[in-house]
């Protein structure tokens, strides 16, 4: 609903706050996502291949407080997963946090927020194709096949679960994330007998030995730690999905507070608990970016098959995300399409009431993502990984910022908020923003790639106003008829 929509709405007098309005993209969506489904996508988003992968190199960079870079930026992200869930049992929209931009930013912050967060997994996506091909020439049977041709295979495989239903795509998550959760949990439980009973570790005897006889906890100074933080927060983008999956679940009242709630402790366990488990086991310096942290504490005890195991729960990561990335852009450019924001094709649905026009769309930029695979098949990971960079944090900036107006409203008696509320307001909100922002301004730091991609916001920024003016009109068009249905 657009923004003059919204003021016409709530022009009644203030004893109807309650009444909220209607996203029209919202509609023909099929409620078959269950609890199970829910949680497990909340779980799922929060856990991928920035720990099972990424935490390697950064140990190797920060040490042992690499555990409170993970706690610090989680804590962030549950203020945006909680500020959400606020909105969603406000209003549970498909549309998310563009649905919602639209009715407290106007069609222009919804045309911003959408084409951002479509920029952040399309690459994302691309991303993990390469990721998936990479992983998959991990074995030698796979090592003949071309990087690109696996690219395209994996794409293949994912776009016809999502095709199918959102039954499926609910059960392939749920799943994927079982498959993440039982590993690390398996990890957990030989990383405490290991510490335990005192087992050696790499010829070293595990616990708070091993880090205070590697320079303690910040065994490279406090900036080291400061500057991994940018990359800490990429490690938990996803976790806004919980509100694109609560537009089609039937009880949304009772499953995303449920849900939202699970993620603070889930994180405190999974991500911090881990790295704690791995400062404790092997000192920074012997972790590397190049392979994951978990299989070198394996491979150290004389675990056999650790690489293999544990290159699987990666693969089957970047296939979760992969599947997470089309799922929730379908949803998204549907709202958009609906508001004149997106192509009209975007909002068109199957039989099965799952939007395809936007989903077919992210594909197609997958697909130059196979072909970047095939030109710069060494290069292709690290290029489109930073640009989705600039996706997430515009998004979570966008949901904190509408959370403040929609708060702002609250108390004008404009709207009623929930019970679930986001704690501090608005304090909480304004402290997200300046921690996301300063995450943004610290990619300076690294001239390699941090600094290119932040020269790339001017080059974004000219193409959101370019796009804008292009398609003005046909958002005026789109909302004068909602606004003439609205006064029927």
């Amino acid at each position: 609903m657009s923004k003059d929509a919204v003021n016409t709405a709530v022009a009644a007098p203030h004893n109807d706050a309650a009444q909220v309005p209607a996203d029209a993209g919202d509609a023909g969506y099929s409620k078959d996502l269950k609890a199970r489904h829910v949680n497990m996508i909340a779980i799922g988003g929060a856990i991928g291949t920035g720990l099972f992968l990424g935490a390697g190199g950064r140990l190797h960079n920060a040490g042992p407080a690499l555990a409170i870079a993970y706690l610090v930026c989680g804590i962030f992200a549950f203020f945006v997963v909680r500020a959400l869930g606020e909105l969603v049992l406000y209003r549970p929209s498909s549309g998310s946090f563009v649905s919602y931009a639209r009715e407290f930013l106007g069609e222009k912050g919804a045309y911003v927020a959408g084409w951002m967060y479509f920029l952040n997994w399309s690459t994302t996506g691309i991303a993990d194709i390469t990721a998936i091909a990479l992983y998959t020439h991990y074995w030698s049977m796979f090592t003949s096949i071309p990087q690109w041709t696996l690219a395209l295979i994996a794409l293949a495989v994912v776009l016809a679960v999502n095709l199918i239903s959102v039954k499926i795509f609910g059960e392939m998550e749920f799943w994927f994330a079982i498959i993440k959760v039982a590993t690390l949990v398996g990890f957990m439980f030989v990383g405490i007998f290991l510490l335990a009973t005192q087992h050696k570790v790499g010829g070293q005897t595990p616990g708070l030995g091993v880090v205070t006889d590697n320079g303690g906890v910040f065994p490279h100074g406090l900036m080291p730690v400061v500057l991994v933080m940018q990359g800490v927060i990429f490690a938990y983008a996803a976790l806004e999905l919980v509100g694109v999956a609560a537009g089609e679940t039937a009880e949304p009242e009772k499953i995303v507070p449920r849900a939202v709630n699970s993620i603070m402790w889930r994180v405190g366990l999974f991500y911090v608990g881990s790295v704690v488990l791995l400062a404790l086991l092997l000192p920074g310096s012997v972790y590397s970016a190049d392979e994951s942290p978990f299989v070198t504490v394996l491979s150290k005890i004389g675990v056999e098959g650790a690489g293999d195991v544990m290159n699987l729960v990666v693969l089957t990561a970047a296939m979760s995300s992969l599947n997470s990335g089309l799922y929730s852009t379908g949803r998204i450019l549907r709202s958009m399409a609906m508001a004149g924001s997106a192509p009209k094709f975007t909002a068109r649905m199957n039989r099965s009431q799952v939007p395809y026009g936007g989903i077919l769309l992210t594909c197609a930029v997958c697909v130059l993502g196979v072909g970047l695979n095939y030109l710069m098949p060494s290069q292709a990971f690290e290029i489109v990984l930073n640009v989705a960079s600039l996706g997430i944090i515009s998004t979570w900036v966008i949901i904190m910022v509408c959370h403040l107006i929609f708060v702002r409203r609250a108390k004008a008696g404009l709207v009623s908020r929930p019970s679930f509320r986001l704690p501090g307001s608005p304090v909480t909100e304004i402290a997200t923003i300046v921690f996301l922002l300063a995450c943004l301004g610290m990619m300076w730091n690294d001239p390699e790639v941090g600094r290119k991609t932040l020269l790339l916001i001017p080059v974004i920024a000219a193409m959101l106003v370019g796009g804008w003016y292009a398609i003005r009109r046909r958002v005026a068009k789109a909302e004068d008829q909602e606004l003439a249905e609205l006064t029927k």
